[in-house]
């Protein structure tokens, strides 16, 4: 496939047609771990701008939950799409994929795998916040852990596959879960179901920001797919590459793409 082109190469009359944004969090919203002060600021003008914010990405339903109460974004989508989160008159409302037994028996298989994988992956851990996922399970290969090389990381997701799961890596955590949604199907539900519009339809107007192998659907997907500069690290990885490469990585990669995009809306 076609390396990725600088960002700047993208052509002006596309990002003027831009309606929303859907972005990945950890490497892409974050920078090392942590939210810059630009990356808040860009959230914040986007939104005021007018153009949608939907953050899509594999932390758990706590993390989902708080951050939508606290980010100017439309909604956040979580677990690699298991549910979507937004507010509704002030009210936090989630909207799962599978209902409450679906969940519970699923859950109790995750609980037996990670133990297993635990066991069979020396180095790994469970993620930190494992305990307040709904739907998925989160092995750490790079958080709170020594990175893994990449064969123990793709054994993970191996032993996940075998267990019937579906799985994907993600820059810190490998993450398996029973169905075959993921964060472009989620995407379309929500998009839908918030704000009336029909992503496949109209994908020229929506942005993709990300930077890891769970995000490999949504480059595929979107003419408009941006990695920031840390994508870099595994391009040779994916099968599907962002189309343009931001220059600045993390969340200073966001921040410069929504720069520019807020740019051209001022000039229009």
């Amino acid at each position: 496939m076609t390396s990725p082109q600088p960002f700047s190469a993208l052509p002006d009359a596309a990002l003027r047609r831009v309606r929303g944004i859907l972005t990945d969090i950890d490497g892409t919203l974050t920078t090392d771990g942590r939210l810059p002060a630009a990356t808040y600021l860009a959230l914040d003008r986007l939104t005021r701008a007018g153009l949608h914010v939907i953050p899509v990405t594999g932390r758990c339903i706590a993390w989902a939950e708080i951050l939508t109460r606290l980010w100017p974004v439309d909604a956040i989508i979580g677990e690699n799409g298991a549910f979507y989160s937004h507010l509704r008159d002030g009210k936090l409302v989630t909207r799962f994929l599978d209902d409450a037994e679906t969940r519970d028996a699923n859950l109790f298989r995750i609980h037996a795998l990670g133990q297993e994988i635990l066991r069979e992956a020396p180095g790994c851990a469970l993620a930190s916040d494992q305990a307040w996922h709904a739907a998925d399970l989160a092995i750490d290969h790079a958080e709170d852990v020594p990175p893994l090389p990449q064969p123990a990381v793709d054994r993970i997701a191996e032993i996940m596959r075998e267990a019937g799961m579906t799985a994907t890596i993600s820059s810190i955590h490998v993450n398996g879960w029973f169905g075959h949604h993921d964060k472009l199907s989620m995407s379309r539900l929500c998009v839908e179901e918030l704000l009336g519009d029909d992503v496949d339809a109209h994908r020229d107007e929506w942005l993709f920001i990300g930077d890891s192998a769970n995000d490999v659907a949504m480059f595929g997907h979107f003419p408009l797919s941006v990695g920031v500069a840390n994508v870099g690290d595994i391009l040779h990885l994916l099968p599907h590459k962002p189309a343009y490469v931001t220059n600045a990585s993390g969340g200073e990669g966001f921040a410069e793409m929504a720069e520019r995009l807020l740019g051209l809306r001022q000039l229009a």
